[in-house]
């Protein structure tokens, strides 16, 4: 009797062996199945035709504005900026083509407001600057005009070719918050260039800060800045923190330091909301 029960419990193994046996070509073929599935049998499946992009003519050349943009300065004059302080109308001086900081005058903004954006404009410090670290053709361009001071999110405009400052603040930081990738800057008296990329810090209802700012820039078409986080406003004293806005003007600073002014060209902008 236990012989026997040996019997059938070998043969019922051997049965089970051959039906796992039999069924393995049937599972690895239902593998491949599920293999071809996961892809698209023709190329066709994986293409977009529609919204169709629309077709926006560039500039003439490298830095010329796009058939989409809107020019913040041509050289002829500054209709489209104000005094930050008081709102009244820019009185920087133009010429040559050129507009040149009067730190007597102030800071100035545009009159338009914006949220996202993408921002070209070139810079010039004078040939003949004087001065050393922060006191040497410092300005600063705030993506975000939030008050009639020096209020906002702020990239630092400054001679930073041969001048040793705290890195946190040369030309084409976030200032006091973070230092260029590297040090892109030409030789006083050449135009320099900046591209940015502004993407705004989104705010609740209540003020409490849903998304933070973020910015990207190019100094003469170096990256400098790769799409950095802000900790908030730019501040000289103390950390940065976000104070809630909707949309805002871009400023242009007039700093108080004795150095020569800086000069301006070439200002134009394009909405990305």
């Amino acid at each position: 009797m236990r012989y026997h029960s040996l019997k059938v419990v070998a043969s019922a193994v051997a049965a089970t062996g051959f039906f796992l046996l039999a069924c393995q070509p049937l599972a690895r073929a239902q593998v491949r199945v599920a293999e071809n599935a996961a892809g698209p049998a023709d190329p066709k499946a994986t293409e977009q035709w529609e919204p169709v992009p629309a077709i926006v003519a560039p500039g003439e050349a490298n830095g010329a504005p796009p058939a989409d943009a809107i020019v913040l300065f041509d050289g002829r004059d500054l209709d489209q900026w104000e005094t930050a302080k008081d709102h009244s109308p820019a009185r920087w001086k133009v010429h040559d083509g050129v507009a040149t900081v009067d730190k007597a005058t102030g800071n100035i903004q545009t009159k338009q407001q914006f949220r996202n954006y993408q921002l070209h404009l070139e810079w010039r410090i004078p040939e003949n600057i004087s001065g050393e670290g922060q006191a040497r053709g410092n300005s600063g361009l705030f993506l975000a005009s939030t008050g009639n001071g020096d209020e906002g999110y702020e990239v630092q405009i400054l001679d930073s070719y041969n001048n040793k400052t705290y890195v946190n603040g040369q030309a084409a930081s976030i200032y006091k918050q973070a230092p260029p990738l590297v040090n892109a800057m030409r030789p006083p008296g050449q135009w320099q260039s900046y591209d940015v990329i502004w993407t705004a810090p989104v705010f609740a209802a209540d003020g409490a800060l849903r998304s933070p700012a973020y910015v990207t820039v190019l100094h003469n078409g170096v990256l400098v800045q790769n799409h950095v986080q802000l900790a908030g406003e730019t501040t000289y004293i103390g950390k940065p923190k976000y104070k809630p806005y909707a949309q805002a003007p871009i400023k242009l600073q007039a700093h108080g330091d004795p150095s020569p002014p800086i000069s301006f060209r070439n200002i134009w902008i394009r909405k990305l909301d």
